[in-house]
């Protein structure tokens, strides 16, 4: 049973692929049960590295590909069953240059996208100002532009706008900031935010962890053709890491004891999870403790013995490992095993 709550589903999603010809011809298997679910309102990123399976999901979901086995709904509809009510309801984009006309305008070709997607023309017209606007294209006056002549991102942007003109309300993207330059990628990204805070369900792929990290609500990691990993990010950094990094910068004083502040660290931390290093008049020092420890309580430790050995503290950090550190870990993992 679907829930109210649930935009996407997914239940153990397979699919195959012939490859080769003839007697070389053999049957790979793309997705091997794959399973998910993303929430109304929640900007769900599928991580992975390539030919993971990413796209043959998305693609599946977007009713472009039947699974072998398994079910996917959207909105409670089945995505083999239901298409065409699942069709109604989403908006897709499977590449940033794919399926424009090039000698037609951005708004030109609006319009042709938005007569096929059955829009009324008094309707369509002011949708398609309101998009245009939306996503900045006649703020960079490009809106009358002929496609051949933009660079890559006035056509991303032109793509999320053909998405949007069917306010949908799931969007569905694959690898969306693909090759753009920073400020196209960070307009999209801050588009979808927005998006989401509306209410609106987004699914995106991307190879960018950084862009992972700080757009999505939750993270699937997929590896070859299965779901291995999924939650926040914040919960994948806990759930995959055991221990939290603490760095320091200390300053040398006339009355700094190196060698008291060793003896004193050992004392307090785990052997072999100590490290200093001098820098001229600075010392950076970094311990690590078990992640179900209080940062605070070794903060407070360090500082109190830094003073009492003749240093000063000039900061202290706790390291988080970032997404991409999550990634590669889990990756390496699951192709392990």
């Amino acid at each position: 049973m679907i829930k109210a709550e649930e935009a996407i589903v997914a239940r153990d999603l397979r699919k195959r692929f012939p490859v080769g010809m003839g007697l070389r011809r053999k049957q790979v298997e793309a997705l091997k049960g794959v399973t998910f679910t993303v929430r109304r309102g929640e900007i769900y990123a599928l991580l992975g590295p390539n030919g993971a399976g990413k796209t043959t999901t998305v693609r599946i979901i977007s009713t472009l590909l039947l699974p072998d086995s398994g079910e996917a709904r959207v909105l409670g509809y089945d995505v083999v069953k239901d298409r065409w009510e699942v069709r109604k309801r989403i908006g897709v984009m499977l590449s940033v240059e794919r399926g424009f006309y090039w000698k037609l305008t951005a708004r030109e070709n609006l319009y042709y996208f938005g007569r096929i997607y059955g829009i009324p023309k008094r309707k369509l017209l002011g949708k398609i100002e309101e998009v245009l606007d939306l996503v900045g294209l006649k703020e960079i006056g490009a809106e009358d532009k002929p496609y051949e002549e933009m660079s890559l991102g006035m056509k991303a942007r032109l793509g999320l706008a053909r998405v949007l003109l069917k306010d949908p309300e799931v969007l569905i993207l694959d690898e969306p900031t693909l090759g753009l330059d920073p400020p196209s990628a960070r307009m999209i990204r801050s588009m979808l935010r927005s998006l989401a805070d509306e209410g609106r369900t987004v699914l995106v792929t991307t190879h960018n962890m950084y862009e992972a990290e700080i757009l999505s609500d939750k993270v699937g990691i997929i590896v070859s053709g299965r779901i291995v990993m999924e939650g926040t990010p914040s919960s994948l950094k806990r759930t995959v890491y055991k221990v939290v990094p603490i760095s320091f910068r200390l300053k040398i004083t006339p009355m700094a004891d190196l060698e008291g502040l060793r003896t004193s660290l050992g004392m307090l931390v785990e052997a072999g999870r100590t490290s200093i290093t001098v820098n001229g008049d600075e010392v950076r020092l970094r311990i690590v403790i078990p992640r179900v420890e209080r940062e605070e309580s070794y903060i407070e430790a360090v500082t109190r013995i830094s003073y009492e050995k003749g240093f000063k503290l000039l900061e202290a950090r706790v390291e988080e490992p970032s997404l991409e550190d999550v990634f590669i870990e889990v990756s390496s993992r699951a192709a392990a095993n």
